[in-house]
């Protein structure tokens, strides 16, 4: 795989349960090095819309053609305004790799669902559907799902952009620009 493939993170803004709406951004790169464009849309927090925007988002920017895959910082964005990997890579054609830091809890999240949405089984079907692969980074290891994918590339891609940490950098940008406009300077982990 060439390492100047063109790559698509997404990560959603800092956010309070009091807000209606945040942001999702976008960033487009050549592998970990190359910013080609910032894409952005408006988000419900704890709403539907995530999978829908994420499509337009992939299918809107003139990059389309060139992109190899899109990577998520995890399965939701907002709360839970949850990411259905599977329609995305459907309605795009374009590969999906969810990526989150920790094994995500199953048992909590359920809970969670069921406390606060009346449509708690749609959301945690979604949430719960697919494999679910450890990958071992330098540091600790990471959680990945892939659609349109297979487990090996999905990997490769990881690899080609994560320049320090575990985070790929299309990711790891998307958050600092996502935070910085929110909160008027970037900041965290991602």
């Amino acid at each position: 795989m060439k390492t100047q493939i063109r790559l698509l993170g997404i990560d959603d803004s800092p956010f309070s349960f009091s807000d209606e709406y945040a942001i999702i951004v976008g960033v487009i790169m050549r592998g970990g090095s190359y910013i080609e464009s910032v894409l952005s849309r408006k988000i419900k927090v704890d709403g539907d819309d995530s999978t829908d925007l994420c499509i337009d988002m992939v299918n809107k920017t003139r990059h389309k053609v060139q992109l190899k895959s899109i990577l998520l910082d995890g399965v939701t964005f907002c709360g839970f305004n949850v990411l259905n990997i599977e329609k995305i890579f459907l309605k795009t054609g374009i590969p999906v790799i969810t990526i989150t830091r920790d094994k995500p809890d199953y048992k909590k999240i359920k809970n969670a669902l069921i406390k606060n949405f009346s449509d708690w089984e749609n959301k945690f079907d979604i949430i719960e559907k697919g494999l679910l692969y450890q990958v071992k980074t330098n540091f600790n290891p990471i959680y990945i799902k892939c659609s349109g994918i297979s487990f090996k590339e999905a990997k490769e891609i990881i690899t080609i952009s994560t320049i320090r940490g575990v985070i790929p950098e299309p990711i790891r940008i998307a958050h600092l620009i996502a935070s910085g406009i929110i909160r008027g300077e970037s900041y965290g982990k991602v």
